[in-house]
């Protein structure tokens, strides 16, 4: 068995000389293969910081853009209102998903190593995993939103079922484009800043945990919340997520585990805001306890991708 089959996910990878996760002979300056995934970068230290920084200055200048353009259209005179038109939805998972490709972009650039070894390493991207995690993920998220529902259902803010054109519209939207907006997080918080980060510090497990801590307040702080709940709650996701990325060796877990989180929710939200558009409130005093619950279904995503990942190993 390989050292990369121990079960711990930060063990180094064994791989013959020479060889890198696209195939090529010469290994790439600022790829380490005998790494773990999320500590597998090298490069000098000022580049994370453009990449932590530039694509989230991106996003948040995209999201104005968006937001200005979908109020001449829709005739709003409140273009920075946080109730979520379809338009309005369409125009922020947008520019969530360009920022997380210029950040890959941006790292793969200023690292010089092949974009896929942002995507998963040392192994290659697998749809397979993908699949697997997205099914695990969506009947983990269900069982949350049930459980909310039953035990507090005034916290997520939902007004009363509704069905309508607008419903319909925001349905739509929320299938084609949320899934987008969920990989364009993941693309830029666990595939570029927490590697990116984690080049700050040679020792593995120091690395590591530097760019999960990184990643996971970058990430709450993107999402705009001065409320200490939902601002813990979202660090908590990021810590989540990267945990899932290093243990899986790739951003298959994680961007599955988002896209359901994502997806289900705003479904939900759509369809329990009376047929009209829902509103989304992040300022203080706007989170409560009833996010443990939403924690666990985190905590309960890593755990199955241990568990799976361990199996795939004792199978190898």
């Amino acid at each position: 068995m390989s050292t990369s089959e121990s079960g711990a996910p930060w063990a180094p990878v064994t791989r013959p000389a020479g060889r890198v996760p696209d195939g090529t002979d010469a290994p790439p300056p600022g790829l380490d293969g005998s790494r773990p995934f999320g500590a597998h970068l090298r490069m000098s230290w000022w580049k994370p910081l453009v990449v932590i920084i530039v694509p989230a200055l991106v996003m948040v200048v995209l999201q104005v853009v968006f937001y200005q353009i979908v109020a001449v259209i829709e005739g709003s005179d409140d273009p920075l209102s946080p109730t979520f038109t379809p338009l309005k939805l369409l125009a922020i998972n947008l520019s969530v998903g360009l920022s997380g490709l210029l950040a890959i972009v941006l790292l793969a650039a200023l690292a010089k190593v092949p974009w896929r070894s942002l995507i998963s390493s040392p192994r290659a991207f697998d749809g397979r995993r993908l699949g697997q995690y997205l099914l695990g993920a969506a009947v983990l998220v269900a069982v949350g939103i049930g459980v909310v529902a039953l035990v507090a259902p005034e916290s997520p803010g939902w007004v009363a079922f509704g069905f309508t054109g607008t419903t319909i519209f925001m349905l739509v939207v929320t299938l084609v484009s949320t899934p987008i907006q969920s990989v364009g997080e993941e693309l830029m918080f666990r595939s570029a800043v927490l590697p990116a980060a984690a080049s700050w510090v040679r020792a593995v497990r120091p690395a590591l945990a530097v760019g999960i801590v990184v990643s996971a307040v970058g990430f709450a702080m993107l999402h705009g919340s001065s409320d200490p709940w939902l601002f813990g709650y979202y660090t908590f996701i990021g810590l989540a997520t990267g945990l899932m990325a290093i243990i899986s060796r790739g951003i298959e877990a994680p961007a599955a585990f988002h896209i359901a989180n994502n997806v289900l929710f705003s479904s939900v939200n759509t369809l329990m805001s009376d047929g009209k558009g829902y509103t989304i409130d992040r300022s203080t005093d706007t989170g409560d306890a009833a996010l443990l619950i939403l924690a666990a279904v985190n905590i309960a995503m890593v755990v199955l991708v241990w568990m799976r990942e361990r199996r795939a190993r004792v199978r190898k």
